[in-house]
Formats: structure tokens, sequence, C-alpha cells
């Protein structure tokens, strides 16, 4: 199955952001793709941490949702929506809330899945600071589906979002499950995509034997913030198939359910796992 990872630099304007991604998409099938990955709030990087609650939707209405449905529709894609918000109610104080998921939709526009990022990124050291938790309701659930491929195999496929990406016990979940490709559309930051995105993937793949998806921002975006980008296609072995390091564009690899098998194998760790 051909998979591609879009990389974006995503701007404070949603319609401007959704023609940009629309034209990715199209470039992915455009290569054969027929899966494809949008990254972690693609729809939207505001000037402020609170734009994203503009522009939030109710589940299964609103111009993010149906952009999306009708891109795999027109395209002939499965599409991952990276990240939207969706109306997460509001706090104790009154405050709004969003949750930030993830849609999966089939080729035939159906909405399939969906993820609320469970783990809510805080980070300050005394430059840059961010609290995803002032905005944002976490998710509780893991979530999984099903992808029948062109070649007869039907994939198992795990979601996540850019800070899950350091709680191995979800992907260990998710292995257990029988998941084969894990996916991790993020938003990383430079500073600490710099020092730890790659390692990250590329530990997740190995210690579950599976293969990674991760689309990512990556740029200098109209806020000021910079993203590190590298969206990156992983094997069950943990190399390294494809790689984006900067600016928007589309990331292909070919992933093979044979060789996926072949490493689970010969090296049948996941059987072996004890605790």
């Amino acid at each position: 199955m051909k998979v591609a990872a879009i990389q974006m630099v995503s701007g404070v304007a949603r319609d401007a952001n959704l023609a940009r991604a629309r034209g990715l998409l199209e470039q992915a099938a455009q290569q054969g793709a027929e899966l494809a990955v949008l990254p972690e709030y693609f729809c939207l990087l505001g000037r402020q941490d609170g734009d994203k609650l503009d522009i939030r939707e109710r589940p299964g209405s609103g111009p993010i949702q149906d952009f999306l449905a009708d891109a795999a529709r027109a395209l002939g894609l499965w599409i991952v929506g990276g990240t939207l918000p969706l109306d997460g109610g509001a706090s104790p104080q009154a405050t709004p809330l969003a949750y930030n998921s993830t849609l999966v939709y089939a080729p035939q526009g159906e909405c399939v899945a969906r993820y609320d990022k469970i783990h809510l990124f805080r980070y300050d050291n005394g430059h840059e600071r961010y609290d995803e938790a002032r905005t944002l309701r976490p998710g509780t659930q893991p979530a999984h589906f099903e992808l029948p491929s062109r070649d007869g195999h039907r994939w198992r496929l795990g979601l996540s979002v850019c800070y899950d990406l350091r709680f191995p016990e979800l992907y260990r979940g998710y292995a257990r499950a029988g998941v084969e490709l894990l996916l991790v559309p993020s938003a990383f930051t430079h500073t600490t995509g710099q020092a730890h995105w790659e390692l990250l993937l590329r530990a997740r793949a190995i210690e579950n034997l599976a293969f990674v998806a991760a689309a990512a921002q990556g740029g200098v975006h109209e806020n000021g913030r910079r993203t590190w980008g590298h969206s990156m296609l992983v094997d069950p072995w943990g190399q390294v198939l494809g790689v984006l390091p900067e600016h928007e564009g589309v990331v292909l690899a070919e992933f093979d359910a044979a060789q996926l098998q072949r490493c689970r194998q010969q090296l049948p760790a996941l059987e072996h796992r004890v605790l």
C-alpha cells in the first residue's frame, strides 16, 4: 500500500489552509497514494492559542468535516484528517473547550473513525510556553480501524497525535490489538522535534514491529511559531523510508504487509512480552 504523509505550514486563515491541503492531497492521489495523512492542526495555526475555538465544529457537520469528506470522495483516497477542533463543551469555569480530534474518511466520503488526543502538551523552557489544557479537553479512548487495501490485505491502523508519541503504553495497546500501522499527525515544536522526533518515531516502530506514518507541520508559521517538520515514514525494523525536512510537500513510501509479517515472525518480540 502506498502511503503519503503530507507536510504543511498552516497559517491563520482556515479556508486558505483547506485550499493548500486540497492541493497536496491531489498530489498524493496523482502519485498513487491509497492513504494520505494530514498533519495536526492542518486547518489552522492561529495567532493565539484560543483561535481554534472560533472554528470548532460539532461532530458530523461543519466546513472542515465537509472538506475532508468531499476530498476523500473526489480523489478516491483514505484520508486521515490530521486534527481539527471538535466541540468539547465548557470547563467548570464556563470556558469553551475543544477536543483535538483526528477523523478518518473512507474513499466513499464516510467518516469511519475518530480519535481525540489523549495527552495534552505542556512545555516551558523559559522562552517557549505551551499549555494545551487551557483550550482543549483530553480524550479518553484509543481508537483503531481497518483499511482494506487494493492488494487484498486488510490493514489495522492505530490513531495517535503528536505528544502521544511520548507515551509508549498507548502504542503497546495498539500492538496487542493487532495494529500494523501507527499514525502520528503532529505539530512538534522545532525545539522538541530536533531533540526527539525521529528517535521517538523509530522507537515506536521498532518496539511494536509496526509501520509508522507521521505527517507534520514544518516551517515558520504566520503566528511566529516554528515547527520541526520532518514528516516521516518508518518500517517495522526502524528504517526511515521517506522524510521531508521542511516546508510543505508530500512524502510517499510503499508499506508491504509481507515485510511486516516477516519481521514479526523472525523476531517475535510481541509474543515474548511478559509485563
